[in-house]
Parts: structure tokens; C-alpha cells; sequence
């Protein structure tokens, strides 16, 4: 209204408070803007394993591994949450705790409040001043896609 732009407004079918891309803040600084489809709040323990896709952010406290469901799944920790086993997932944008290994496909952000206690094996890893991994760092090489090593018209079943 009078010319201002609708940040807070949200799609048709949707409830304000669930957003459906939600930059993450701390300390009043952008820190990534990221589609967010599960929130785990900051008064939340979830005790057991959890799978999720799309984007989870954690401000609570998680016991139990987590895994990731599809190469576009993020993982964003809040300077709060913390997570107490394996987590394996495609990227994370971390400014929390992790206590166990970390197995990342992606892009792997430490900001100056993560801490690791485990290793961590990465594709691709920006680490803050202030960030803190007490284990291994293992840079593993991206899995490259299968190349068809027969001409097209000899692998289609067409041929024969």
C-alpha cells in the first residue's frame, strides 16, 4: 500500500508465518537467503533420526543423524541449534553445533559461531574467522555424471 513493497505478504493458500523464502539473519547481518520449507524452532528437540527435503532450518536442538533427500536440499543451522549425530546432506550454511561427521556433496559455509566436532567431508568448503572443525577435513571430488561411451545409435534398443 502507498507504493511500498509487499516483503512480509504471502502467496495465496499460504500462512504468513510459514515463509516460503526466508532470509536467515544474525547479529542484523544477511547472512544467505535460502528457501525454507521446515523449521525446527528454538524451544524444539527432536529426538531420533530425521530425512527431509527442500530446505531445513534448525534454531532447536536435534538428536539423532540427519539426512537429506535430493540434491537440492540445504541445511541451515542457526547460531542455536545443534545437532548431536551424522549429518549428510547436498549444502549447509552452519553458525551453530554439530557433534558428529558431516558428509556434504556441496557447497559446506562455516560462519564465525560454527563449531564441528567430528570430521568433515566436503566438495567445496567457505570457513569464517572464529569458525572452529575439532577433526578431519576431507575434500572429496564431485562424482562425475556417467558418459556414454557407445555412439547414440548403438545404445538406444532400437538398433538391434
Amino acid at each position: 500500500m502507498f507504493g511500498k513493497s509487499a516483503k512480509g505478504s504471502a502467496p495465496v493458500g499460504i500462512s504468513p508465518s510459514v515463509p516460503v523464502s526466508a532470509p536467515v539473519q544474525q547479529n542484523d547481518q544477511k547472512i544467505r537467503s535460502a528457501r525454507v520449507d521446515t523449521l525446527i524452532g528454538k524451544g524444539t528437540t527432536i529426538d531420533g533420526n530425521l530425512r527431509f527435503s527442500g530446505g531445513l532450518h534448525i534454531e532447536g536442538v536435534v538428536k539423532g543423524n540427519l539426512a537429506a533427500d535430493g540434491d537440492d536440499a540445504t541445511l541451515i543451522l542457526s547460531e542455536h541449534g545443534h545437532i548431536q549425530g551424522e549429518v549428510r546432506v547436498p549444502s549447509m550454511v552452519l553458525n551453530g553445533m554439530i557433534e558428529g561427521d558431516v558428509y556434504a556433496v556441496g557447497k559446506v559455509e562455516l560462519f564465525e559461531k560454527a563449531r564441528i566436532a567430528g570430521d568433515v567431508y566436503y566438495n567445496l568448503l567457505e570457513m569464517a574467522v572464529g569458525a572452529e572443525v575439532n577433526g578431519k577435513l576431507v575434500r572429496q571430488k564431485p562424482t562425475p555424471a556417467p558418459v556414454n561411451t557407445l555412439p547414440p545409435a548403438l545404445s538406444s534398443p532400437e538398433a538391434e
